[in-house]
């Protein structure tokens, strides 16, 4: 009997782990990637409830050139689904991980990296914070701050969990050059629960 058993022993591993790769394999499937990043409606990461900033600086990226984003636009809005695509070239591309059929599921996942020169403008927070009393920002607005510092990343990488997801999450690394010369480097780590580290150096 040991005889007639024993190569069905030893292949009983074997078929364990084929049957547990089958049963995974629809949600293994269920998940689509597109190409996506260069696409995205909205123009710069700044909202109500997520401004990256220390004490002394905020930063705000920017995914479109600041140039052509309407002046009567509140960027607290994120969104404008009817005007991003006339606001052009993107400054980064990547891809989109999606829970099912791309538009009609969740995304899961977003990549991005930047294309070259990504725009990073930097305001002192406290004079930040006091214009985003009234719920608004506008470019007039951001352009005349005493404080602010423009930039351009020559590096950029941002992975987002969005919202839907287990755990909401956002990381980001942008190194570049200000206007007057200098370098700076900002590096964020924020998750669900106002879980936020921030570093922003000149």
């Amino acid at each position: 009997m040991r005889t007639l058993f024993a190569p069905l022993r030893r292949a009983l591993p074997l078929l364990i782990v084929v049957a547990l790769l089958l049963l995974a394999a629809p949600g293994a499937y269920a998940k689509i990637r597109t190409p996506g990043g260069g696409d995205l409606p909205f123009y710069a990461r700044i909202e109500p409830n997520f401004v990256v900033h220390t004490d002394d600086w905020a930063a705000i990226v920017f995914y479109r050139p600041p140039r052509c984003v309407p002046d009567d636009f509140n960027l607290l809005e994120l969104y404008d689904f009817d005007n991003f695509f006339k606001c052009n070239p993107p400054t980064t591309d990547g891809f989109i991980i999606w829970s099912g059929e791309p538009g009609l599921s969740n995304p899961i996942q977003i990549k991005l990296w930047g294309l070259g020169a990504v725009p990073v403008w930097f305001v002192a927070w406290p004079e930040l914070e006091q214009a985003l009393g009234d719920g608004s920002l506008t470019m007039p607005e951001l352009r005349a701050m005493e404080s602010l510092l423009i930039g351009s990343a020559n590096f950029y990488t941002e992975t987002l969990h969005p919202d839907g997801v287990k755990v909401p999450m956002i990381n980001y690394v942008a190194h570049g050059a200000l206007d007057d010369g200098r370098s700076f480097q900002v590096h964020v780590v924020f998750v669900t629960e106002g879980v936020m580290n921030v570093r922003i150096e000149f």
